[in-house]
Order: C-alpha cells, then sequence, then structure tokens
C-alpha cells in the first residue's frame, strides 16, 4: 500500500509535465472563452434530419397524415435551435483560426449569421429530398439483389453515405465552416465510405456495396453514375505556390460524366481527368488521362498461377494451368 501511495505521489508532477505542453503545441489544444461546436450535437443533427427525409423509417413509429405535420414541426424547430447556436460556434472559431481574428473583440453578430445559415439550410431539405428519392431508386433498379425500396432505406451504407453528404453538401455550399466535414467523417466512421462535402454528385447516384469508396473535395459527378466498392476518385498531385504551400482551391478530382459504371477498386486520380458519359471503368483499373464518351477501359485478363507446396508424389492428377 505504501508503495502504490508513493507511485501516486507522481501524478502531479506528470500532470504539470502534461499542461506545459499545452503551451509549446498550441495547434492541438483550445483553451479560450469560445465555445467549439460539440460532436455530439451534430450527430443529433444528422438524426433528425434522417427522421424527416425517411419519416417512419427511422427513430419515430405509428406516424400517419394526421400527426406527422407535428412530428415534422418539432424536428424543425429543434434543429433551428441546434444549427444556430452550432454554426454561430463554428462561424467563431472559423474566424479565430482562420482570420486571425479575435472573436470576442469582434462586433460581429455571430447568432444572428448562424440563424439565417441555418433557415436557408432547412429551405434545401424538400429538394434534399427529391434527389435522394432519385437515389433510392437507383439503387433498386441497379442491383437484382435487392426486392424493394425500402431494403435501400433500411440496410444499404450507400444510401447512407449519400444522405449525409448531400446534407453536408448544402451547409458546404452555404459556407458553414467545420459543421460539413463533422458530418461527412461520421459516416465515413459509420459506412466505410468517404465522400467529401465539397464534391458535387448528380442525381440517380448509386454506390454498391461502398467499403473503401473515396470521393474527393472538387470531384465533378454527373447523373445515373454507378460506381463499386474501392473506388477512388482522388486527386493525382498536389499544387504548390512559390513558397511551397499546397494551393488549396485548385480542381484536383476528376470529372465523372453521366451514366458512367466504375467497377472495384478502380482509381481515378487528376483534376483534368475527364471521364466521358456512358463510359465503362473496369475492375482495379488505375487512370490519369481522360477516355472519350462511350468507352470501356479494362485490365488485360491476369494470369493465374497456382502453386502447391505438396511432394509432387502427393498431388492429385490434374492440370493446375489456369
Amino acid at each position: 500500500m505504501a508503495s502504490d501511495l508513493r507511485r501516486k505521489e507522481q501524478l502531479p508532477e506528470l500532470t504539470d509535465r502534461i499542461v506545459a505542453t499545452y503551451s509549446q503545441l498550441k495547434t492541438i489544444n483550445h483553451l479560450g472563452h469560445c465555445p467549439l461546436p460539440k460532436y455530439d450535437e451534430i450527430v443529433s443533427v444528422v438524426e433528425d434530419l434522417k427522421d424527416i427525409i425517411f419519416p417512419g423509417y427511422r427513430r419515430r413509429e405509428g406516424l400517419h397524415i394526421g400527426n406527422v405535420t407535428y412530428h415534422v414541426g418539432d424536428l424543425i424547430d429543434g434543429l433551428h435551435d441546434k444549427l444556430t447556436r452550432q454554426t454561430a460556434r463554428a462561424l467563431r472559431h472559423d474566424d479565430r483560426v482562420v482570420g486571425n481574428t479575435d472573436p470576442l473583440a469582434d462586433c460581429t453578430d455571430y447568432d444572428a449569421k448562424g440563424q439565417a445559415m441555418a433557415i436557408e439550410f432547412l429551405e434545401t431539405i424538400p429538394r434534399v429530398r427529391e434527389v435522394l428519392s432519385t437515389d433510392v431508386q437507383a439503387a433498386y433498379d441497379g442491383d437484382p439483389a435487392c426486392k424493394s425500396p425500402d431494403e435501400v432505406i433500411f440496410c444499404y451504407p450507400g444510401l447512407e453515405a449519400i444522405t449525409v453528404y448531400r446534407l453536408a453538401h448544402e451547409l458546404y455550399r452555404l459556407g458553414v465552416p467545420f459543421i460539413p466535414r463533422m458530418m461527412s467523417e461520421w459516416a465515413h466512421q459509420k459506412t466505410g465510405i468517404d465522400i467529401h462535402p465539397g464534391a458535387t454528385i448528380g442525381h440517380h447516384f448509386f454506390i454498391d456495396h461502398g467499403t473503401g469508396v473515396v470521393i474527393g473535395q472538387t470531384c465533378e459527378i454527373g447523373d445515373h453514375v454507378k460506381i463499386y466498392q474501392g473506388v477512388t476518385l482522388g486527386a493525382l498531385s498536389f499544387a504548390t505556390d512559390g513558397d511551397g504551400n499546397l494551393v488549396r482551391d485548385s480542381k484536383r478530382h476528376p470529372t465523372i460524366e453521366d451514366r458512367v459504371v466504375i467497377y472495384a477498386n478502380a482509381t481515378i486520380l487528376g483534376g483534368r481527368t475527364v471521364i466521358g458519359h456512358h463510359s465503362v471503368i473496369g475492375s482495379s483499373v488505375w487512370l490519369t488521362h481522360s477516355v472519350e464518351p462511350h468507352t470501356t477501359v479494362t485490365m488485360e485478363k491476369p494470369k493465374l498461377r497456382i502453386r502447391s507446396e505438396m511432394p509432387d508424389e502427393l498431388l492429385p492428377e490434374a492440370n493446375y494451368q489456369i
């Protein structure tokens, strides 16, 4: 027991050493009076939004035409308050870390700006629902294993990722900092699908299976596009300025035109890369240049080799060349 107490006496000194790093490593701590966006609140916002977009499929049961208006109105009212508060926090913090201003000394009315952005975002929900209905239909039409659109809503991680992306994209388009990325990274954790909220994606978009899909910030995707697991739509290289700093607003990711199919583990890179409409990109293809419309791109058939470590006399009589 005495030994345990002596060990515990070391903890105040350890605490002092940890706190000392807060002054040295200022980029990974926030010590101040300006509250930050709360991750749990952003997740709550997403769950409320999904309840509105897919009423009856999520948390609330027993909805019908007689009570759904009250239910949605209650959610909208709560979302207004949550989004106003979290957006104001995000705007204030963004001014501090990006704009290098002191939010406490600034006269900007962040609450008013947050409320205006929150209302403008909520106004997009009917349009987002319309586009998501096309995504559900695309999944049902594109997967013979699917028995109904309800199965897509209940079960498909691709729709989950696309839903959060479409909501995050509207906030991104309005200029809300931090929150769109927090939303998309939460969806990334849940589904294994990484869609940057800055990407532009048309209607009837279908991600089949989905695990490992990456869609970069400046990617442009047309209508009726279908992609499979492991597809990367990424950057080929990162431009730098004269001081060697990354140029952050350049087009770095490919453009995928209408009615393109991209099969599993294909990688398409570069801001100048355009995949023409009605093209098919085969599995495991690596592309860094454009292809014309109505083009099929595939890898040459690989040669499969099977080698056994068994002694020759124990091998069955079979032809192992394939």
